[in-house]
């Protein structure tokens, strides 16, 4: 299945090939697509597990999905 998000955070260039490298090395995510100008997200996954796992991982990063709680803004 295929998905896109919203995400808080995305600012840069780099903030987009850090969520595209660390995305691509989870099992089951594949064609990590980051859009800067739309603050999005997509991404191939398999299960829901392997959903809300690469939402836990965005989180984690410091991009959660819009929306969740943003831990940078605190």
């Amino acid at each position: 299945m295929r998905t896109t998000v919203h995400i808080q955070n995305l600012v840069c260039d780099s903030c987009a090939k850090i969520i595209a490298n660390k995305l691509t090395e989870l099992h089951n995510i594949s064609d990590v697509d980051v859009n800067l100008k739309n603050k999005t997200v997509g991404f191939n996954f398999f299960t829901k597990h392997d959903f809300e796992h690469a939402k836990h991982v965005l989180e984690m990063l410091g991009y959660p999905i819009l929306g969740h709680d943003n831990i940078l803004s605190q």
